[in-house]
C-alpha cells in the first residue's frame, strides 16, 4: 500500500496547473486537493492556501523540490510584470 505525503501547497488554480504539468513531466504521481469551499466562500484558502499536493511518499522530496521551482519562477514573473507597470 502506498503511502502518500503533503509535498507543498499552491496558492491558486494556475500556480497548480503549473505544478502538475511540472510533476506529469517528472512522471511523479501526484494529487491536488483544493481548500476552495464555496459554502464557506474561500474561507479556508486563506488560512491554508488554494490546495495542497499530496504524492506518494517515495517521492516527496523531489516532488517538494519541483514544486519550489514552480513557486520561485511564478514568483519571479510577478516581479517582472509589477517592474513594467512601475
Amino acid at each position: 500500500m502506498v503511502r502518500w505525503v503533503k509535498a507543498g501547497t499552491v496558492d491558486n488554480r494556475f500556480e497548480g496547473d503549473r505544478v502538475s504539468q511540472a510533476l506529469d513531466e517528472a512522471k511523479i504521481p501526484f494529487l491536488i486537493k483544493s481548500f476552495l469551499d464555496t459554502a464557506y466562500d474561500g474561507l479556508y484558502v486563506l488560512q491554508k492556501g488554494w490546495g495542497v499536493v499530496m504524492v506518494p511518499e517515495d517521492s516527496g522530496e523531489e516532488a517538494g523540490n519541483i514544486i519550489s521551482e514552480v513557486k520561485g519562477s511564478f514568483k519571479k514573473e510577478g516581479e517582472g510584470e509589477t517592474d513594467e507597470l512601475g
